[in-house]
């Protein structure tokens, strides 16, 4: 594997970091940017501050692959608490519905809500998130006390598997498609079971395509950065394992200097669509589109 670090010093690589409950994403970012001593970071789709689990963290000029992290699958755990609704469909706020003393579903109800839930989906976006009308996030209108109008967004839930129900509590394993709110899942699904119900805890578990096992945790990052840079360095992963399915072409370095350029080269043999670029020595240098027989460059890594 090359070296995830540029001649200048500069990072680039790929961090799974272990979100911990209770800290915003920036505020994860931040700090493993301060742990890795990055001019530049960014992450791929955040967590909610009581969510727990797979951040996606780029450094340098890695973060513009960021964005193509938000459409992967993602898979979650999250334990329900049945039978109480909350203003922001999670533990945090006030309980705004309380059926915790009408008659609980049973594990048959449970499962048919199960079913029900699976597959393509409509969902209505919560007032509580980060989409915006008009230029505002729909949580400050929320926090205004202004409710608007949203419109169902279609989403598909691959699985959904149930992993332990003791009222109130409902732990399940979700895979789903991007732009998926597991906290108005859980509330369509109580609805589907005849109560209602709130996120507990959340923990995000992988994100395609890598798996649970790669998080690394601040604790994890901190004893390697007291062991110095190359200890770090082994915390990252290369950033184009982020594309692992898109096809690859190599360039000859004349082809690849007019590549860093901006110009588009040859590709009479490769298919056309997103392709990662690397130059004869193995090393990952741009991402282009195929067209027309020609490589054109999106984003140049290494010039």
């Amino acid at each position: 594997m090359h070296s995830l670090r540029s001649a200048s010093g500069e990072w680039f690589g790929l961090l799974l970091l272990d979100k911990p409950e209770g800290v915003s994403s920036n505020r994860a970012l931040q700090s493993a940017k301060r742990l890795f001593g990055a001019a530049k970071a960014g992450h791929g789709g955040s967590l909610d501050p009581l969510a727990t689990g797979m951040l996606p963290v780029f450094f340098g000029s890695a973060t513009r692959l960021a964005g193509h992290l938000l459409d992967a699958r993602k898979t979650y755990r999250v334990t329900a608490k049945l039978g109480r609704a909350t203003t922001t469909g999670d533990a945090e706020c006030e309980v705004t519905e309380d059926l915790s003393h009408e008659p609980r579903p049973d594990l048959e109800r449970i499962a048919a809500a199960l079913t029900a839930c699976t597959g393509e989906i409509d969902q209505i976006p919560p007032m509580f998130s980060a989409l915006k009308r008009e230029g505002v996030p729909l949580y400050r209108l929320a926090r205004s006390g202004v409710v608007v109008e949203r419109a169902p967004r279609r989403v598909t839930i691959e699985t959904l598997t149930l992993e332990r129900y003791e009222w109130p509590a409902l732990t399940l394993t979700v895979r789903c498609s991007k732009g998926t709110y597991v906290r108005t899942l859980v509330e369509d699904l109580a609805k589907a079971a005849g109560t209602v119900a709130h996120v507990a805890a959340l923990r995000r578990l992988s994100i395609e395509p890598f798996a649970e096992d790669a998080m690394r945790s601040f604790a994890t990052l901190e004893a390697a950065a007291g062991e110095g840079q190359a200890a770090l360095e082994r915390c990252l992963v290369p950033p184009d394992a982020a594309l692992t399915r898109w096809p690859a072409a190599q360039l000859a370095a004349p082809e690849a200097i007019r590549l860093g350029q901006g110009q588009a080269v040859p590709a009479p043999n490769a298919a056309a669509g997103p392709t990662k670029v690397y130059d004869l020595d193995g090393r990952f240098i741009a991402i282009g589109t195929v067209s027309d027989g020609l490589l054109r460059p999106d984003r140049v890594f290494h010039r």
